[in-house]
């Protein structure tokens, strides 16, 4: 059960917002509504969210790995479900999403790159970070710096966006289980 409210004030901007959203994802994504209480924090935070669309420096399939590795270790299951939903949406492997809260014990199923991003994801996100300078070092020397930036700015805002939605109370909404795959009809 959320803890706030899902029915902002009907503002402009939540009306446009839910519009998007369900154009977009095919239902009225939960955090929106929870930010519209507070016009200027949507605002800043679709801005943000706009911007982070864009940048490109950092393999798209690394940057969901890594989205999804901080999502799991905050235990955000909005943000699992959504990141599951997303990364089929990049083509990533179902089974591939699937493990990534487990990816110490699935290391097969993972590239050494994608196990490097997944193992500093967690460590940025423990409290207080454990980020060594080796595997800083480790990343940097694979990605280059405009990447590893890019990584770690990713990786703070799943951080923003896990921790904000857990706070909110926010749970599941059912985009994973619309990535099932579906019987084949019957001829």
């Amino acid at each position: 059960m959320p803890r706030i409210s899902l029915t902002p004030p009907r503002t402009l901007l939540v009306r446009i917002a839910t519009w998007y959203s369900r154009r977009t994802y095919g239902k009225v994504l939960e955090p929106g509504l929870a930010y519209g209480h507070n016009p200027r924090v949507m605002f800043s935070y679709v801005r943000l969210e706009q911007r982070a669309a864009k940048w490109n420096k950092l393999d798209a399939g690394l940057k969901h790995l890594a989205v999804m590795a901080t999502a799991s270790r905050v235990n955000c299951s909005w943000c699992t479900d959504f990141g599951y939903w997303e990364g089929t949406g990049l083509g990533l492997s179902p089974e591939k999403i699937e493990r990534v809260p487990q990816w110490r014990e699935a290391r097969e199923v993972f590239t050494a790159t994608e196990l490097l991003v997944m193992e500093y994801a967690e460590a940025m996100t423990d409290t207080e970070p454990t980020v060594t300078d080796e595997l800083a070092a480790r990343l940097i020397g694979l990605l280059g710096e405009e990447a590893f930036v890019e990584l770690t700015a990713m990786v703070a805002l799943e951080n923003f966006r896990s921790r904000v939605n857990s706070a909110f109370g926010l749970t599941s909404q059912g985009f994973a289980e619309a990535c099932a795959v579906k019987p084949a009809a019957r001829a």
